[in-house]
C-alpha cells in the first residue's frame, strides 16, 4: 500500500536550461487516498522519497487507464505543448525542488493546511528569481531576448514584478474572498472565507486569515489573523522576515489594529491596538486599572497572547498604556455580512 503526505499532476514552465520556474496544480491533494497514491505510483514508476517526475507519453497514457481522482486531468494534460510534472511527497519535509515548493504553496492557498501547517524550510534557496509578464513567466537571463522578440511582433511585454512567489491569483482563487489589488497577494497565502483584502492589503505566503476579516493593512510572512479580526489602514504585523525573530505573531478573534498601528506581539481575542501605536516585544507598557491607575510598567512581551487588552498612547505624557478591553471592540458587522 502506497501512503503519501501529499500528491500533485501540474503543468508548468521552464527555461531554456530545462529548469523549473514553475509549476500550475490544478487540484492537489493532501493525504491522497491509498487508491489513488497507488495508481499514480504504479503509473510513474514511484519508489519513495519525496520526488518530481517529469511526465512522459507513457506515464499519460499509464495515469489514463488507472483509477484515481485525478484520472480527468489526463486527457487535457495529453494535449499539453508544456512540460508536465507528478510530485508525490512521501512524508512533510523542506521542499528541495521548484515543484515540490509550488505543490506546497498549492495546499495553502486551496485552504488543505492552514500556515505553519506544512514544512517550508529552505524554500527561497529552491525558489528562483523570475520575470512575472503578461506572457507567464521568464527566466530573468532570457528576458531581454524575450523583450526584443516581442516588440520584432509589434507587441510589448509587460514585466509585472521580478520575484521568487507568484501572484496568488493566478493559480488559486479561493472561495468567497474579495481582493482588490491581486499583486499584493502572493501564492503561498491563506486566505479565508469572508475575507476583504482591500487595495492597500498586503498578504505574504505562509500566513493569512482564517475567517472573516477586513484587510487594509500588511500581514507578513508566517502571521495568522483570526475570525472577525481586522486589520486598519497601513498598519502592520512583524513577521519572521521582517524583525520578528522567532516569535509568530498572530492575531486572536474579533481584534482590532487601527490604522498606522503595528504588532510586534501575538494578541489574544477581543484586543484593540489604537491607531498608530506600534507594540513591540521590548515596549514598555503602563498596566492601568479600571480607575485608570497606574499598576506597574511591564514590557509588552509579557502581555503577548493575552485577551481582552486595549493598547493606547497617553497623549499628554506619550506613554504607552494598556488596560482591560471590557467593551471589546465593536466591529462593524455590516461591513463583515457584505465581505
Amino acid at each position: 500500500m502506497t501512503t503519501l503526505y501529499a500528491l500533485g499532476l501540474g503543468v508548468g514552465t521552464q527555461n531554456e536550461k530545462g529548469e523549473w520556474l514553475e509549476v500550475f496544480f490544478p487540484r492537489p491533494l493532501l493525504n491522497p487516498s491509498a487508491e489513488t497514491a497507488a495508481a499514480v505510483a504504479q503509473a510513474v514508476g514511484y519508489q519513495q522519497g519525496n520526488v518530481s517526475i517529469a511526465l512522459t507519453p507513457d506515464h499519460l497514457q499509464a495515469l489514463s487507464t488507472s483509477s484515481s481522482e485525478l484520472s480527468d486531468l489526463i486527457p487535457p494534460f495529453q494535449e499539453s505543448r508544456k512540460p508536465l510534472v507528478a510530485v508525490l511527497l512521501a512524508t512533510n519535509e523542506g521542499p528541495k525542488s521548484v515543484p515540490e515548493a509550488y505543490l506546497k504553496l498549492h495546499l495553502l492557498s486551496h485552504r488543505l493546511v492552514k500556515p505553519h501547517g506544512t514544512k517550508l524550510d529552505g524554500i527561497f534557496g529552491v525558489l528562483p528569481n523570475v520575470a512575472w509578464t503578461n506572457k507567464g513567466a521568464i527566466d530573468i537571463n532570457e528576458l531581454p531576448k524575450a523583450q526584443f522578440a516581442a516588440r520584432l511582433k509589434g507587441e510589448l511585454l509587460s514585466v509585472d514584478s521580478i520575484d521568487k512567489f507568484p501572484k496568488m491569483t493566478d493559480y488559486v482563487v479561493p472561495k468567497g474572498v474579495r481582493i482588490a489589488d491581486t499583486a499584493r497577494v502572493r501564492l503561498g497565502a491563506y486566505i479565508g472565507e469572508g475575507t476583504t483584502i482591500m487595495h492597500e492589503g498586503f498578504v505574504n505566503f505562509n500566513a493569512g486569515t482564517l475567517g472573516t476579516s477586513m484587510v487594509e493593512g500588511r500581514i507578513s510572512a508566517g502571521v495568522v489573523i483570526g475570525e472577525g479580526s481586522d486589520l486598519g489602514g497601513g498598519c502592520s504585523t512583524m513577521g519572521t522576515l521582517s524583525g520578528g525573530g522567532n516569535i509568530v505573531i498572530s492575531v486572536g478573534e474579533k481584534c482590532l489594529i487601527g490604522a498606522n498601528a503595528g504588532i510586534g506581539i501575538p494578541l489574544g481575542d477581543r484586543c484593540t491596538v489604537e491607531s498608530g501605536l506600534y507594540v513591540t516585544a521590548g515596549t514598555k507598557v503602563a498596566l492601568l486599572d479600571d480607575q485608570n491607575q497606574l499598576v506597574k510598567h511591564v514590557k509588552a512581551r509579557d502581555l503577548a497572547g493575552k485577551s481582552d487588552l486595549l493598547f493606547r498612547r497617553n497623549s499628554v505624557t506619550g506613554a504607552v498604556e494598556c488596560k482591560t478591553n471590557r467593551s471589546a471592540v465593536a466591529l462593524n458587522n455590516e461591513l463583515h455580512a457584505n465581505n
